[in-house]
């Protein structure tokens, strides 16, 4: 990091003790040490700070291929309806068909002879699951035996 030698740390330390003195040198260091520690813990954080700017970065640029390919692809392959076999809109996302086709019963005469939309009838609601009809609760598998249990 700093490229200090032995002779350099060596320097320093007599350095130290003599305008520090023995006496005061412990707490100096460990003030040093609180100090030290203090930068690396800011130097880690500004560090993630920065990773974390360029993955998002990196991201966003990933995200502006992946827009590209797409476009390239669906320009290339166009979604087809496959009942008509038209272009179907690109812009418009598969829903359930918001309005159906419904039957028309001409109505008793009236003033109008238009035919008038009547509702598509019920279905039939669900039959009851018996007791009968429900699988079992254990099946071994070697044996076949399919008791509860």
């Amino acid at each position: 990091m700093f490229d200090i030698g032995a002779t350099e740390l060596l320097l320093i330390i007599v350095v130290a003790v003599i305008v520090i003195g023995p006496k005061d040198l412990p707490m100096a260091l460990r003030t040093a040490g609180r100090w030290i520690g203090k930068m690396r813990r800011l130097s880690g954080h500004f560090r993630s700070g920065l990773d974390a700017m360029v993955r998002e970065a990196e991201l966003a640029d990933m995200q502006k291929e992946w827009d590209k390919r797409n476009a390239d692809i669906m320009a290339k392959h166009p979604a087809t309806d496959p009942e008509t076999g038209k272009l179907a809109d690109a812009s418009a996302e598969v829903a359930a068909p918001a309005a159906q086709v419904t039957e028309t019963t001409p109505v008793a005469p009236a003033a109008s002879s238009e035919p008038v939309a009547t509702e598509p009838a019920a279905k039939p609601a669900a039959k009851p699951v018996s007791d009968a009809q429900t699988l079992p609760l254990f099946d071994d598998g070697a044996t076949g035996d399919t008791s509860k249990g």
